[in-house]
């Protein structure tokens, strides 16, 4: 069977999607969301790194120690990232513990049992989507868990008062909070199929495999995202308990 295309890459493609991306810029400043230029900037960097991207991704999937050090780049940027996106103090770097804790177990069990080839082509999507979905839930807890003590540090006070170590005051406090992280991860698998149909299931039914393949590769990929983000949230939750990752005011 066939490959066929998802949508057609014409000019006219690049055309809509320029708009689409004004569209977006337009509708973030009407609504007063404050992310206007974000937006815009996100927008311009997307189109920059994937021309790069595919540019160098075929000589990248040659080699095993291209691939990689591809990895390692994906990963370094991911902690910037959600480190960033977490705090503007020191401890952005503790954002490498609950991604690289949350992806590594799911790698060497798909490397050690054979599932995961140990070929570029292989290794490079199934570690961007694991990295991938560890740094939107250590970006989203780290902020939320945060924005919580900020917001109630007179509870966490509270709690010291009455005897509570200063890691089970703050996690007291911003454990809810920062847990919600993981509702996108539970919404996508509880409405797979009936309201949306993921990437990887599209893609592999485009490339030619039947049905009930593409079902199981995507049912393992929001599975092992369950997994790797539920592992990051609780790391992130006992770094902010311990005081790693801190806001200006504590």
């Amino acid at each position: 069977m066939a490959a066929t295309q998802l949508l057609p890459v014409t000019p006219l493609l690049g055309v809509v999607t320029a708009l689409l991306g004004v569209g977006a810029v337009a509708a973030a400043g009407w609504g007063l969301l404050g992310y206007g230029r974000a937006v815009l900037r996100a927008g311009v960097r997307a189109v920059v790194q994937l021309a790069v991207v595919a540019s160098v991704i075929t000589w990248v999937v040659g080699s095993l120690w291209t691939s990689a050090l591809f990895v390692l780049v994906m990963f370094a940027v991911a902690v910037r990232t959600a480190g960033r996106r977490m705090t503007d103090g020191p401890g952005w770097v503790w954002a490498a513990a609950p991604i690289g804790l949350g992806i590594l177990p799911v790698l060497a069990l798909l490397l050690g049992t054979g599932l995961l080839p140990l070929k570029g082509i292989s290794i490079i999507p199934v570690a961007g989507i694991l990295i991938g979905g560890a740094l939107s839930a250590t970006s989203l807890a780290g902020r939320r868990a945060l924005d919580e003590l900020r917001q109630r540090r007179g509870e966490v006070e509270a709690a010291l008062a009455l005897g509570f170590e200063d890691r089970d005051a703050r996690l007291e406090i911003c454990r809810t909070a920062a847990a919600t992280s993981l509702v996108p991860a539970l919404d996508q698998t509880r409405t797979v199929g009936l309201v949306t149909l993921p990437g990887a299931f599209v893609g592999m039914l485009l490339g030619g495999a039947t049905p009930v393949q593409a079902g199981a590769v995507q049912l393992f990929v929001l599975i092992a995202l369950l997994a790797v983000e539920s592992v990051a949230i609780v790391v992130v939750l006992e770094l902010v308990g311990r005081g790693k990752v801190t806001t200006g005011v504590q």
